[in-house]
């Protein structure tokens, strides 16, 4: 079979996808069964992949898509428990103190303080944390939603404490073989990584300074009564001035500390500077910025929670330190967990692991309900029944208001992740063929030749939306990127940074993502027009990454340990 066929067989599962969810603008609930079913079709069918294979593959996504819901529920089921204990009514109104722009909150809340968490947890946390609080004080659902898919870019090479460079990076590069050759030219692995660390923080900082200004932007044009670009505008000092905060601190810690902390650093001292910002109206307009009234909203922008929450009004605020104090819990247990190898074992001490489903080799899932985010959340939870003086009725409603939200996310997700490790276990074949996702990268680099750096970090995003992870898209295509940075005789450094930032990116757009961040604020059907929006600043993210890395390889000439010619 052709490079061209494969090419073309290869993304008529990604094609099917986006003419169903976005151009017919058809339910996830419907749209993703039929693209699993077509990729198995064309697995078993064009790939040639043992139906053994396929089926093990399905196992396997069903028990991550285990792993996924309860991050899920654990995030859903705190809103609503912060909901029930009154914690909500003092967290909205403290925003509303610290600015009654909205342009401002979008800022604070998703920018910053969904960049710390994503930097402490990962793995669509922040979107699934920060987008519920959203909603809590007055976000039309479905903008929720697309502003916390765009926190997944910038912060997330950086996310769960490194783990798409120390896991992905590390894992989907032939460790051993470059070891050698860098041993032989002088230098290290160690030093190699920190390499391409280093050039992962300085493209994401100069990319994703403009962010909160595209997150502005995006929220007037699309959200706003006028559905003006120009609203978003007149706050451009104060968001440059926020993404400055953030990517200042984390291009440092990335080139000077390594992969663990940036995001968590970044996000960290961007909401102390930020914060303190807002409040003396540092660089802020004089004309405020609301959305219209609610009743005039289109119900396509409304989620279940918008309902449960402005009905709930009898409850009585309680302070913002201990409103606050849940998710402060839930930053410190994460890092903890991410950081003390003592307690990260004691966490996944208690797990269930499938290695070799089905018997077939590397395809394998684990379930570590402690460490996954959703045992911090849950765990969070039972502390806040007690800490904020709950009654057990409660508890009982907010659990059961998140059990029935949970459900509308599952049916999707159970086909979608299994479709997902099809494409990626797809390279164990008849006919020796690559695995889907690498026979398409490799059409690309064979089309565009020299100038294939400009679409490295459209890769790398590919993988991303495939995989709904930059780890596992990192797992999957570093090696390649390398290998055409070596025909290309250019920095491998720099082609597989590219790839990390570009997976970065491609998390705005990646289907159960944007399918678990829906859930947590109730939005169901509505996936398609969420991806319309969140792959404008997709665009824009690998585009600009592409053009700086053309610059950096062909006019900068930068060059590395292991850089050809």
């Amino acid at each position: 079979m052709s490079i061209e066929v494969q090419a073309l067989l290869a993304v008529l599962p990604i094609a099917l996808a986006a003419l169903l969810l976005i151009g017919l603008q058809l339910s996830a609930r419907i749209a993703m069964p039929v693209v699993y079913l077509a990729t198995a079709a064309i697995a078993l069918i064009a790939w040639e992949v043992s139906f053994n294979r396929v089926l093990a593959s399905t196992v396997q996504g069903l028990l991550i898509t285990v792993s996924v819901l309860w991050i899920i529920f654990g995030a859903i089921l705190l809103l609503n428990t912060l909901k029930h204990s009154g914690a909500i009514t003092s967290i909205r109104a403290g925003f509303t103190n610290i600015s009654p722009d909205r342009r401002v909150q979008v800022i604070i809340i998703a920018w910053l303080f969904g960049s710390f968490i994503e930097g402490a947890s990962g793995f669509g946390t922040p979107a699934a944390i920060a987008a519920p609080l959203l909603v809590a004080i007055g976000f039309p659902a479905m903008a929720a939603v697309v502003m916390g898919m765009m926190i997944q870019s910038t912060p997330v090479s950086f996310g769960a404490v490194g783990t798409p460079i120390i896991i992905g990076v590390q894992n989907g590069l032939d460790k051993a073989t470059l070891s050698e050759q860098l041993a032989a030219g002088g230098s290290s692995w160690e030093i190699y990584l920190q390499l391409i660390t280093s050039e992962v923080a300085i493209i994401h900082g100069l990319v994703g300074t403009l962010i909160p200004l595209f997150m502005i932007m995006m929220l007037t044009r699309f959200f706003g009564r006028n559905k003006s670009w120009t609203e978003g505008l007149s706050v451009a000092p104060f968001a440059l001035f926020a993404g400055l905060a953030f990517t200042l601190p984390y291009m440092a810690t990335g080139i000077f500390l390594g992969p663990e902390f940036p995001s968590l650093i970044g996000g960290l001292v961007g909401l102390a500077i930020v914060t303190v910002a807002a409040r003396h109206n540092f660089l802020l307009p004089k004309d405020g910025w609301d959305f219209a009234p609610a009743k005039e909203w289109p119900s396509d922008w409304m989620g279940q929670l918008e309902v449960k929450i402005d009905s709930l009004t009898e409850k009585m605020p309680i302070s913002a330190t201990l409103a606050w104090f849940p998710y402060v819990l839930v930053a410190l247990i994460l890092v903890a967990s991410r950081v003390s190898p003592e307690f990260k074992g004691m966490l996944k001490s208690v797990s269930l692991g499938f290695k070799n489903i089905l018997g077939e080799q590397g395809i394998s899932a684990g379930f570590a309900p402690l460490y996954l985010p959703g045992g911090v959340l849950v765990f969070v939870v039972l502390v806040t029944f007690f800490l904020h003086r709950m009654r057990f009725g409660e508890l009982k409603a907010a659990i059961g208001e998140s059990s029935k939200t949970l459900i509308g996310a599952g049916f999707v997700l159970v086909f979608t992740i299994p479709m997902v490790r099809i494409l990626i276990n797809s390279g164990v074949n008849a006919q020796d063929l690559a695995s889907m996702p690498v026979a398409m990268a490799e059409y690309v680099a064979y089309v565009f030749g020299n100038v294939y750096p400009l679409f490295a970090a459209s890769i790398g995003a590919l993988g991303a939306f495939i995989a709904g992870s930059n780890t596992v898209s990192n797992m999957m295509l570093s090696q390649f990127q390398f290998g055409v940075a070596e025909n290309l005789a250019v920095s491998g450094a720099i082609m597989v940074a590219l790839q990390a930032v570009g997976a970065a990116a491609g998390n705005m757009v990646a289907i159960h993502n944007v399918v678990a961040a829906s859930a947590t604020v109730g939005l169901f059907g509505q996936e398609g027009k969420v991806l319309r929006k969140t792959i404008i600043p997709t665009a824009y993210y690998v585009l600009m990454s592409g053009l700086i890395g053309l610059f950096a390889l062909y006019v900068m000439g930068v060059t590395d340990p292991l850089s050809v010619g």
